[in-house]
């Protein structure tokens, strides 16, 4: 399928590892030129040798003006933007209580899962909505929907994730510029491995996807192909989410 990306622009965060480089590389093989955002230089310096012509920017996604001025030179870089892909994140505490979880620790997960999807979003927004057609990812989590013991900081923050796409989708509604999410299960991931331990990963009992695979569902959802898709979110997670806990 040719998914219409070739010599477009899109600005990728959290692009250092896992579906952010994923998603870099995926971006990248279709012709899309990528700016690729992280606070991590080392680990971005990395990627940037696997991507061709990419953008690397250092930046800080829960620091307003820093993000302003990353966005700003993504635009510049990049001569335009055509897209926006918002990776970055964190887990927070895990399996910690909700009364064992600090006020930092809380604020910290919102701060870089939402407040850097909105101060991106909010920046890249001129330069969106002078593209021909723009599109906005954001990367959620099944944990949007269901959730687990002792993640209530971040089944909270990709909670509101989700309805910020939502309603982003709503208050750009004939500017061309569409806005999606995307909440996958367990991705095996440098973050999921450093959460679960690498043993979990060596014999799951449950169904575990690759950045790559995620990847690919951001790719469609850039892509102008997907143009009647808005407000939306995918949720890949191997139906368990769709299932009952009636007992027939």
């Amino acid at each position: 399928m040719d998914l219409q990306l070739t010599g477009t622009t899109a600005l990728v965060t959290g692009a250092a590892s896992g579906i952010g480089r994923a998603t870099a590389l995926a971006l990248a093989a279709e012709g899309v030129r990528v700016a690729l955002l992280d606070r991590d230089a080392g680990a971005l310096a990395r990627v940037v040798q696997e991507v061709a012509d990419a953008v690397p920017i250092v930046a800080d996604l829960t620091d307003e003006d820093a993000v302003r001025e990353a966005v700003g030179a993504a635009v510049r870089r990049l001569g335009r933007l055509d897209a926006v892909v918002h990776c970055a994140g964190i887990s927070g505490p895990v399996g910690a209580s909700v009364e064992d979880t600090s006020l930092a620790e809380w604020n910290a997960v919102f701060a870089v899962n939402v407040t850097g999807a909105f101060l991106v979003v909010k920046h890249a927004l001129p330069a969106l909505r002078a593209a021909a057609a723009a599109s906005v990812v954001l990367l959620a989590s099944d944990s949007a929907i269901v959730a687990s013991p002792g993640m209530a900081p971040y089944c909270a923050s990709k909670a509101a994730l989700v309805q910020f796409a939502r309603a982003l989708s709503v208050d750009l509604a004939g500017s061309g510029i569409r806005v999606n999410a995307v909440a996958p299960s367990v991705v095996d991931t440098p973050m999921s491995r450093g959460d679960l331990g690498d043993e979990a990963f060596a014999t799951a009992a449950f169904p575990v996807q690759s950045a790559a695979e995620v990847a690919a569902h951001v790719v469609h959802l850039v892509s102008p192909v997907s143009r009647a898709i808005n407000g939306t979110t995918l949720v890949s997670d191997f139906g368990y989410s769709a299932r009952s806990g009636f007992p027939a």
